[in-house]
């Protein structure tokens, strides 16, 4: 098992993507401490708390080699209704927070011979979407942060990367695909291989991200949407 004897944290475990992605690196033998605000995993915790990325760095016991700061939110909003507190929320969570946590992580990191830090993006981190202003300019930030990181932590051999998810069925999604059947028909159709995509699809790049396969990758954007912004 080619993550044998490393240590995960995993946020945002408790469902979809996250679930998918602690199994994985548990299936490949690390040992994967998992946190998310809902019970069900190694540690309940809000990451939008101020404290919240002390505790998950003091839940790893002194050792961590992989860091998934997976939790995050989204929501729809039009720009011209577009309320300071959804703003807020969604910039607290699916951005400061990754900071935060990336930042109480790193010395444990920096003492780890293979450190791997693998933020979770979206297809938004390089273009926008009508009423997605918040989570757009969020997973933007996670991806400029992702790349400054990289360079930073380079040289204490710590490797920095974001996945970029696509359209992902989850449990999260799947109530806005059911309720609009033509949203899921255009992202399926979109798609190269005519399909959404799954949790599980995310955690094997996850895996490889995390593993001495990608030991030479650092700073890259790995976009894993089936093929759905290969073209207009």
């Amino acid at each position: 098992m080619r993550l044998a004897g490393r240590k995960a944290l995993v946020t945002g475990a408790a469902s979809g993507i996250g679930a998918a992605i602690a199994a994985r690196l548990k299936a490949d033998g690390a040992e994967v401490v998992t946190a998310d605000r809902t019970p069900g995993c190694d540690l309940t915790v809000d990451v939008s708390e101020p404290d919240a990325a002390q505790q998950l760095a003091a839940a790893c016991g002194g050792r961590l080699d992989i860091l998934v700061p997976n939790a995050g939110v989204s929501a729809f909003e039009p720009i011209d209704g577009h309320s300071d507190a959804v703003w807020a929320t969604t910039l607290d969570i699916d951005l400061n927070a990754v900071f935060r946590i990336i930042r109480a992580s790193t010395p444990l990191l920096k003492q780890s011979a293979a450190g791997r830090i693998i933020t979770i993006g979206s297809v938004m981190s390089t273009f926008g979407e009508a009423g997605m202003a918040a989570y757009a300019a969020a997973k933007h930030g996670v991806l400029g942060l992702t790349r400054a990181v990289a360079i930073e932590l380079g040289p204490d051999g710590v490797t920095a990367n974001c996945i970029q998810p696509g359209a992902i069925l989850t449990g999260i999604t799947r109530p806005a695909f059911e309720a609009n059947p033509a949203f899921r028909d255009y992202w399926q159709q979109k798609s190269a291989l005519k399909r959404l995509g799954t949790p599980e699809d995310v955690a094997d790049v996850a895996a490889f991200l995390a593993s001495d396969d990608a030991r030479f990758m650092t700073g890259a954007a790995l976009v894993v949407d089936g093929g759905a912004t290969a073209h207009p």
